[in-house]
């Protein structure tokens, strides 16, 4: 919150979005703490078999969005304010929610006195296992800011073709996100049970499902581009580059759904290590290829949207390899004699 002004100029906000952007990323990022809290909850509520509560109240808060959305910009009339307003409450509210039907439900969740004793052990496995994790999603949030300072550099109106299409990806990006988080429980917890067979059979069917929505999304994007993008904006310009913006990067759907097939599945056997170098990866796809598509004048704006895309399929292509090693199950395997080790010291 103290930073939201240089760091918006660091990305060459163009003026006449900057006090909008401005009120926008004040108000959301003080939320921070709420939307950790939301997904600390649903992340051991998934881990415990429990993929629906999450899901129950990530709808509600997504209603409750739109129908705040609605009363604080048309009703009254509040703007930017009012939409940053109506995420934060709706968040609030999932969180709350998932929290109390949490501890209601689960008893692993209705904590004693005794559950807040220090103990090393859980926070250097804690560490190990999260830190990598959280320096990977900070990278890829780094490099996502990266290439937007690099759209904002083309103008309001390729800057509202972006953010459109970022809108419409963020929404193929939920069935990858929910199926990575399905195959990292159900990788974390087979392996636990020395099951790499069951693991390696998951990750197999995770790429189909991956090919196959891929392949329909490509469909869709090329059939239904410019209506989908209308359902974002009015402005016939925007569009049209959104429209072949959602083509270019469509190509590179399989790519994206690898990153979060393969990341969940090593995620949950415990390599942590490779998440470092997974964001480091995104890092350098993302300032690499922006950087070297703005030297060739014939590529232009679409530079971006092809940047999206060729990181996609680097980042991916990494992921593959990386499972294929089969590196994966040695550090499985430490992670399971440790913890046996320590079970029988305590």
């Amino acid at each position: 919150m103290l930073l939201s002004e240089p760091i918006l100029r660091l990305m060459q906000t163009p003026q006449e979005n900057y006090a909008d952007a401005l009120v926008y990323m004040r108000i959301v990022c003080g939320a921070t703490v709420v939307v950790a809290g939301y997904n600390m909850v649903s992340a051991v509520l998934r881990a415990l078999g429990d993929s629906k509560t999450p899901l129950i109240f990530l709808i509600a808060a997504s209603g409750a969005n739109i129908a705040l959305d609605l009363l604080f910009v048309l009703v009254f009339h509040m703007g930017v304010a009012g939409a940053a307003l109506a995420t934060v409450i709706s968040q609030i509210a999932a969180m709350a929610g998932a929290i109390w039907f949490g501890i209601q439900k689960n008893s692993y969740l209705q904590l004693q006195r005794h559950h807040f004793q220090f103990d090393r052990e859980i926070l250097k496995k804690s560490l190990r296992l999260g830190l990598p994790i959280a320096a990977q999603n900070a990278l890829i949030a780094f490099s996502c800011v990266a290439l937007q300072s690099v759209v904002n550099r083309y103008g309001a109106v390729v800057m509202a073709a972006y953010t459109a299409t970022s809108r419409v990806e963020q929404l193929v990006q939920q069935p990858f996100n929910s199926l990575g988080m399905a195959v990292s429980t159900f990788s974390g917890q087979n392996a636990g049970a020395g099951r790499f067979d069951r693991v390696a059979a998951g990750c197999k069917v995770s790429v189909g499902i991956v090919v196959v929505f891929s392949m329909i999304m490509v469909s869709v994007m090329f059939l239904f581009g410019d209506e989908i993008v209308c359902l974002f904006v009015n402005e016939p310009e925007v569009i049209a580059i959104g429209a072949k913006g959602l083509q270019i990067t469509s190509l590179m759907y399989i790519g994206l759904g690898l990153i979060y097939a393969m990341r969940g599945m090593l995620n949950g056997v415990g390599d942590a290590a490779f998440a470092m170098i997974n964001g480091v990866t995104e890092v350098i796809g993302r300032i690499g290829f922006a950087w070297a598509l703005m030297l060739f004048p014939a590529v232009g704006i679409w530079g971006v949207w092809y940047t999206n895309g060729l990181t996609w399929a680097l980042t991916g292509a990494a992921n593959v390899i990386r499972v294929l090693q089969g590196k994966w199950k040695t550090k499985a395997i430490v992670e399971i004699v440790h913890t046996k080790s320590s079970c029988k010291t305590a």
